[in-house]
This record gives structure tokens, sequence and C-alpha cells, in this order.
């Protein structure tokens, strides 16, 4: 699916999970395929480090979870095979402890965080206030700013990703830099 998406110039998200049972090995070698790809297509926009978190009622209910420790390495890890033009996202909801250590392995984003809504994939981890993140990642060196669901330079580059037409219905939502603008006018209410 992936490869396909790449072959049709879709933005595409992936990413790996850590701490199901993987080895070190097989981590490499799937941020190596993840590379590989991206360079290969170009329409890799992120990559999700995701740490394993165990839930009642599934099969890995008693697994251990994935931990601190691996998370930040295989986010260390990502950088360093990716190299620095990759988005690298990790959520903050699933390792809070970890935020400021997060931006210090590499992350540069924190993904869809709602101060609205809960994440729908994982319910019982709330998200962290968006000031506490805002001041984490101010400290760190980086800014805190809303983006649409594509990254800015798939909106900004003109790389044939987008289609002319959705992109100039995508417009007044952002601002110059691509990233979401603050309450826009949908073009129907203007």
């Amino acid at each position: 699916m992936m490869e396909e998406a790449g072959e049709l110039r879709i933005p595409f998200t992936t990413g790996i999970l850590v701490g199901i049972g993987e080895t070190a090995r097989e981590r490499v070698e799937s941020l190596i395929a993840i590379r590989e790809l991206g360079d290969k297509h170009g329409h890799i926009q992120e990559v999700i480090i995701q740490n394993f978190l165990p839930k009642p009622g599934t099969d890995m209910a008693r697994h251990p979870e994935a931990g601190n420790a691996l998370e930040l390495a295989t986010v260390a890890l990502a950088r360093l095979v990716l190299g620095e033009s990759w988005h690298i996202q990790a959520p903050p909801n699933l390792n809070p402890a970890a935020l400021g250590r997060l931006l210090a392995a590499g992350i540069d984003d924190w993904g869809g965080v709602s101060p609205l809504t809960i994440d729908h994939v994982n319910p019982e981890a709330p998200w962290p206030a968006l000031r506490r993140l805002e001041t984490l990642t101010r400290e760190a060196g980086f800014l805190l700013r809303e983006r649409l669901g594509i990254y800015p330079e798939y909106l900004l580059e003109q790389r044939g990703f987008i289609d002319p037409s959705l992109l100039e219905r995508t417009r007044p939502f952002m601002d110059a830099d691509g990233f979401a603008r603050p309450h826009p006018t949908p073009p129907d209410r203007a």
C-alpha cells in the first residue's frame, strides 16, 4: 500500500510500533525500508514512532509496555536513519513523562493533539495540555504550530502531490507558510 501511494503521488503517513516483540534489527530494517520508499517516491510526509501500551481485552494485554528508553532510542535511531529533512512524530499522550526527551531525541511533530477531542486510537490516554506542549517545544528551540493534514511542503511546493482544485479549496485554511490559518473563513461563508 505504501508503494502504491507513492506511485499514485499520494502524501502518506507511516510509522513503526515499538515494544511488541520486534528486535533492534527489525526496527532498523523497517526504518531503512521506509526511507528507501520515501526517497524513491517523495510521498512519505511523516514517520510516527509509537510506543506499545497494552490494552485490556486484547491478545497482548499482559505484554509489558515499551517504556521510555526504547521509544527514545528508536526516535533517535529514526532521526539518524531518515535524516534531518524527514518529519518524525511521537504521540505525546503515550509517553507524557518523556516529552522534552522526545524533542531532544529528534521528533519535530507532536501529531494530532486536540484540545477538543480524545485520541480515538488511545482514548485511555488523555492529551497533554497545549500550554505544556507549547512551553516544552519553545524551550527546545521550536515553535508549536497547528498544521493541516498535509504537510506545508506538499501544499506549497509544486511537486505534483496535490490536485490543483483541492489546493485552491485548501488555501483559505492555510497561512503563507502552509500551516493552519487561525480562524479561517471557509470560501462558502466569505
